[in-house]
């Protein structure tokens, strides 16, 4: 038997949100513990209540499903966030896996996917609607075509990994800093050892590379 699976939904559509809390409530495992129609009242149930995926809708006015994702990044919550989107940009999709997002599923297909979607999370793995399942198989080319141009990144650690992610998300030393609980000199010595082993100079040099291959990092 599938574990239980807690879940607040975000939707400014009312009865897409109704239409879809349905087809969810079916699923015997999963519990929706919650709902929104809005991104700051999303967040807000986020903090306060236990909620193992947020499945969002990517665009509410106000604060967006991307601005939710990232506070919920920057904050370091335990949730795992599933996008409900009409759109198919690639760079959009590649915006919202920058900021950790598991799931994105078209809305067209909401109604047949959602609750394989927040099973396939829930165990840990992607899920993207088939249609644009190609942009994650792209985003995994580019990265490693990335790694056979800079095979120093296979030599990064844990840290060192999580730090350069940071600077994508255009945070200073400082910053970073506050955000691992580390000093300011730690995150510099970091810096270092990352440009030695991807063997890039510069004082800007590391920025430069983190903001032009964003993409495939």
């Amino acid at each position: 038997m599938n574990r239980e699976i807690n879940v607040l939904i975000a939707d400014d559509h009312p009865i897409f949100l109704q239409g879809l809390k349905q087809v969810i409530e079916s699923a015997q495992n999963i519990n929706i513990v919650g709902t929104a129609s809005d991104g700051e009242t999303a967040l807000r149930l986020i903090e306060e209540i236990n909620h193992d995926i947020a499945i969002l809708d990517i665009n509410m006015p106000g604060m967006s499903g991307l601005d939710v994702a990232k506070a919920v990044r920057e904050r370091s919550i335990a949730i795992s966030i599933i996008f409900l989107t009409m759109y198919k940009e690639e760079d959009l999709f590649n915006e919202a896996m920058e900021w950790g997002v598991m799931g994105y599923v078209l809305k067209e297909n909401a109604v047949s996917e959602i609750v394989n979607a927040v099973n396939t999370v829930s165990a840990g793995n992607y899920y993207i609607s088939p249609s644009i399942s190609g942009y994650l198989v792209n985003r995994k080319m580019r990265a490693d075509e990335l790694t056979k141009e800079k095979p120093g990144l296979e030599k990064l650690t844990a840290t060192e990994r999580k730090i350069l992610r940071l600077i994508v998300e255009g945070k200073t030393s400082k910053e970073i800093a506050a955000v691992l609980f580390v000093s300011y000199k730690t995150v510099e010595n970091h810096r270092t050892n990352i440009c030695n082993k991807i063997e890039i100079h510069g004082s800007h040099a590391l920025l430069k590379f983190a903001f032009e291959n964003k993409s495939r990092l």
